[in-house]
């Protein structure tokens, strides 16, 4: 038999789960109700039966009574002849046989809605969960990993989750088959109980190698799915630099130790069933011998009981695979139980304000962040942004320009310092109310797998036709999606790829002028253009600009020489600041950056 010990371990370690039960307690209470009574009837079935084989073997034998009158006579016939009362007892048997049939339809039927909505419930906490995290959090982990998790790792729960459920419906059936066979005969009861118990214990010890190899297979699966990503991801950049061959390395590599994870788990299960089902033959023949030499048992009472112990020891053998398969899924189910904790992630904390617009300024005082302890990104950053007034970053490649621009909207927060809005701390505003009031558009332009029309829309439900090619018009990206084959209602493929960089870059400042934004936050936003739409996008963004805040990070200086102020950084750190025609008279970085861009030099 399978140990308490066990399933209260098994229990305890997946709490997290079974805990959503709670939420639909009627589909529950129901599938119990459908397992109970099909136990029942099976206990009912066989005690006709030994009646029935009583009756078959030695006719004139006392016919079975349940101490009922009305169920003695009209059901058992207990005042018929041999003959009548053995075709009622076939009737009943076969009565309670499609009764039991139609319990167990319901308990699979219900067990099954069970499940589903399990996983359901499953799938959308893990979202629940993304969506709570701080950014910070996905830049220190896998995509690839995480998405294993969400999908992978999230749809083998079924298994567990049906593994447990039969469990817990066979768990019934087995104690309806235990008590009968006690009542038939308590001594080859014992035996039968002892034998199983032993061999349920030696059973458990393999199962350990099978759920320790669970997580080598899940984690196998995280790094495949990490390397297909990033393959599939940066599949032009693989062909660029010739590196196929590395790529099919790390490819074949990361398969192969699917493959070899999940042959270790194979073996050890294939080695749990193969002796449960050699050791439960042993043990039926042992009852039999005994039961035949040593105990003397009237033929229909044994073949009862063999009958019974026929039905029960699968049961028991498919509880100790359950057992073991549940085993083999304990990598998934630590993977999201540890996805699902609270207690080792960083979560967003909102605020509570709602933000009613820009009145005065933006200011940074003695900010300081870093994406990892002992790695400053930002250094004792002191900066106003004036409402209304365009200020350019500028700087190196890693100099934190887009890392500062990001602290505005609250994608991060600083490990020192403040950032305030007219005053309040940005961390006190519900950040809904603030980010609706803010559009980005970043270098690294995300285009959704929808039309073109629902690109520029998105995040601005409700525009209509009007307003949505305005904003086409103004990124100068209307006479491109006009001569594309279906217009606005083209489909632009995952990631935008049926568009070139620089169309993908207008329609994402389309998204962002739709919004109608108070503060406007250029990340490179010209970077993928040609000359020619870069100088048409630069005035539709010193229209749009005019009494908008707006922060502009460029490479190209000419796409910042009339802001109102230019924001030199370096290491982290400000190292000049002030109107763009100041800080070329000052010949500093700015007017150093000007010589190297122009070939001055």
């Amino acid at each position: 038999m399978l140990r308490i010990k066990k399933l209260t371990k098994l229990w305890q370690e997946n709490y997290i789960f079974w805990r959503e039960f709670k939420y639909f307690p009627k589909v529950v209470t129901l599938a119990l109700i459908s397992s109970l009574l099909a136990s029942a009837s099976e206990g009912i079935g066989i005690g006709l039966l030994l009646s029935f084989l009583q009756g078959l073997i030695n006719p004139n034998s006392q016919a079975i009574q349940t101490g009922i009158d009305w169920v003695d006579i009209w059901f058992l016939g207990i005042n018929e002849s041999p003959t009548n009362r053995l075709y009622r007892l076939s009737t009943l048997i076969l009565l309670i046989t499609w009764l039991r049939s139609g319990f167990l339809y319901l308990q699979v039927l219900y067990v099954g809605l069970i499940e589903e909505t399990l996983i359901d419930r499953l799938r959308r906490r893990v979202f629940e969960q993304f969506q709570r995290l701080s950014l910070i959090y996905f830049s220190q982990i896998r995509s690839g990993e995480l998405i294993n998790s969400f999908t992978t790792e999230i749809n083998k729960l079924w298994m567990p989750f049906s593994l447990s459920a039969a469990l817990i419906t066979q768990g019934i059936t087995l104690s309806v088959y235990a008590l009968a066979i006690f009542i038939i005969s308590w001594q080859l009861s014992l035996v039968a109980v002892l034998s199983l118990s032993l061999l349920s214990f030696g059973l458990s010890i393999l199962r350990n190698k099978v759920r320790d190899a669970s997580f080598e297979t899940t984690k196998a699966n995280g790094y495949f799915t990490s390397v297909a990503v990033e393959f599939l991801s940066g599949i032009f950049t693989v062909h660029a630099f010739v590196t196929q061959e590395f790529e099919r390395r790390r490819f074949y590599q990361a398969s192969s130790e699917i493959v070899r994870s999940e042959a270790k788990s194979l073996s050890s299960s294939a080695l749990v069933d193969s002796l449960a089902r050699g050791l439960g033959t042993a043990i039926i023949i042992l009852i039999i011998f005994l039961g035949f030499t040593t105990l003397n048992m009237p033929v229909a009472v044994l073949l009862t009981f063999i009958y019974v112990l026929l039905r029960l020891i699968p049961i028991v053998q498919a509880m100790n695979g359950a057992a073991t398969g549940i085993s083999r899924c304990q990598g998934s189910l630590n993977n999201i139980k540890e996805l699902l904790r609270t207690d080792d992630k960083p979560y967003f904390q909102n605020g509570k304000v709602l933000f009613p617009g820009l009145k005065r300024s933006i200011e940074f005082v003695s900010v300081d962040f870093s994406y990892k302890d002992g790695s400053p990104v930002l250094q004792e950053i002191t900066l106003e942004i004036k409402k209304g007034q365009m200020t350019a970053l500028v700087g190196a490649s890693g100099a934190g320009k887009s890392t500062l621009a990001a602290l505005i909207p609250r994608f991060y927060d600083p490990q020192r310092g403040q950032i305030l809005i007219d005053g309040i701390d940005l961390r006190e505003f519900e950040i809904g109310s603030l980010r609706r009031r803010i559009a980005v558009v970043s270098q690294e332009t995300f285009i959704f797998n929808t039309s073109v029309r629902d690109n520029i829309a998105y995040g601005s439900e409700g525009a209509d036709e009007a307003a949505i090619r305005q904003a086409a018009q103004l990124a100068n990206a209307l006479e491109f999606i006009e001569e594309l084959p279906e217009g606005f209602e083209t489909q632009l493929g995952d990631r935008g790829i049926r568009l070139s960089g620089g169309q993908r870059q207008r329609i994402a400042i389309a998204r962002a002028l739709l919004r109608n934004p108070e503060i406007l936050i250029l990340d490179e936003a010209t970077s993928a253009l040609d000359s020619v739409s870069e100088r048409l996008i630069q005035e539709a963004l010193e229209q749009i600009s005019v009494n908008r805040t707006a922060i502009a990070i460029a490479h190209r200086l000419s796409t910042i020489a009339k802001a109102d102020k230019v924001v030199v950084l370096e290491q982290g750190r400000i190292i000049e600041q002030d109107s763009y025609q100041e800080l070329m008279k000052q010949k500093g970085k700015l007017w150093h950056y000007h010589q190297l861009q122009y070939g001055l030099r």
